[in-house]
């Protein structure tokens, strides 16, 4: 492994004017995908890119990539993230891997070294999911798991088209998707959960993602007075869903691992004295075991369709997206580990629970994920924060692990 360092001072001041880009008064970000924040977050990635005389290219979904060229043709070395964040996002959540990946380079730069094998940085599409579903979709589209085409057609809460959205702010690029082959991949990312911070800090050696799973059920109902209803002759669609989500709680208490969470609901029409005639909500299940996963979902289908034929009500359930649990490679893995080690930090190996565009990448090369400590485990939310010597250590450890594999 190296003994070369990133320029700490550098990231930090790269992460501050990324973060001032879309910063909102509670010391957030909100760069929504495809929003004129992105885009100006996306023009300044590509000058930082550009001024570091990388190859930069965009391909057909928005994916941003800047490619330094190796000293042999072949698959690129590839470290990544995404930098669109939700409504109410921090400053480090997917920001961490691009710019840290940006640091890298700069690194080699510096160093004048010149690897056998392409590096490159990338910053996928919408990975976030906060406006345009499924979440990862830039990587998923990269991947060939989603065509162009379906990419480009997906639509927003608003009805604005993703493909409209990308011409709009000038990021449909020429590149088809997975222009670049992938020889390894590497994310550093923030551990967005209070596990590293509460059991001695150090460094996620990151074994796989676990699966997720977002419905989206509608449950129609009629709309009534609230006042001159009796109870038992209701048709309540707004019962039924918060029935469901009790339900989905329980089911998490009874299923080893299973997360769920109700995150989005929307009440028509919506009345302080009307009895709701359509409630619609959204599901977000996760388990790092498919079986028990697949369970979960099960049993809250069934449970949906037993409350609404029991109340009178109609029912529909719509897919947004399914991912199932990716390992990530052993030898990468351990080459995370011998990184950390090397620089004197604790490790240790975890499953991330959320979903990241390396669950997409590992589907294609040898993939790893570094974590970093979350404070307070608070990500995707404007408190969002990690100690500077953390991200700084994580970087030192991507350079190490990238340019072992890049020289191997």
């Amino acid at each position: 492994m190296s003994n070369h360092r990133i320029n700490g001072d550098r990231l930090i001041t790269r992460l501050d004017a990324l973060a001032a880009i879309g910063a909102t008064p509670e010391g957030g970000c909100r760069r929504l995908a495809l929003s004129d924040e992105d885009k100006a977050g996306r023009d300044w990635l590509c000058a930082e890119m550009t001024a570091l005389g990388l190859d930069v290219k965009v391909d057909a979904i928005g994916n941003i990539v800047g490619i330094l060229r190796g000293q042999e043709p072949g698959p690129a070395v590839i470290m990544g993230s995404h930098i669109d964040t939700v409504a109410t996002g921090g400053r480090f959540d997917g920001a961490l891997g691009v710019i840290g990946g940006l640091e890298v380079i700069a690194t080699l730069r510096d160093l004048g070294l010149q690897p056998k094998r392409d590096v490159a940085v990338i910053a996928f599409t919408n990975e976030e999911g906060a406006r345009f579903q499924p979440d990862m979709l830039g990587s998923y589209v990269w991947l060939g798991g989603m065509s162009v085409a379906e990419g480009q057609a997906q639509q927003d809460a608003d009805g604005f088209v993703l493909g409209t959205e990308l011409r709009r702010i000038g990021y449909e690029g020429a590149e088809k998707p997975g222009f670049l082959k992938a020889h390894a991949y590497f994310e550093l990312h923030i551990e967005q959960g209070p596990v590293l911070e509460h059991e001695g800090g150090g460094i996620g050696a990151v074994t796989g993602i676990q699966g997720i799973t977002w419905l989206e059920m509608t449950f129609g109902g009629q709309p009534n007075h609230g006042g001159t209803t009796p109870m038992k002759y209701r048709k309540d669609a707004g019962l039924a869903a918060a029935r469901l989500n009790v339900f989905a709680h329980g089911v998490t208490t009874r299923i080893p691992g299973q997360l769920a969470n109700m995150g989005f609901i929307r009440v028509e029409p919506g009345n302080v004295n009307v009895v709701p005639e359509t409630v619609t909500v959204t599901l977000d299940l996760r388990n790092p075991d498919q079986a028990r996963l697949d369970a979960a979902e099960a049993e809250i289908r069934a449970y949906a369709e037993a409350i609404a034929a029991e109340a009178g009500l109609t029912v529909s359930m719509r897919d947004l997206a399914r991912f199932p649990p990716t390992p990530f490679d052993e030898a990468m893995i351990g080459k995370v580990e011998g990184a950390a080690k090397a620089l004197g930090l604790p490790v240790r190996r975890m499953i991330s629970g959320a979903g990241h565009d390396a669950q997409m990448m590992a589907q294609l090369c040898p993939t790893a994920m570094i974590f970093v400590p979350s404070i307070g485990g608070l990500s995707h939310n404007p408190k969002e924060f990690s100690e500077a010597a953390d991200m700084v250590a994580g970087a030192n450890i991507l350079l190490a692990v990238v340019l072992d594999v890049a020289n191997a």
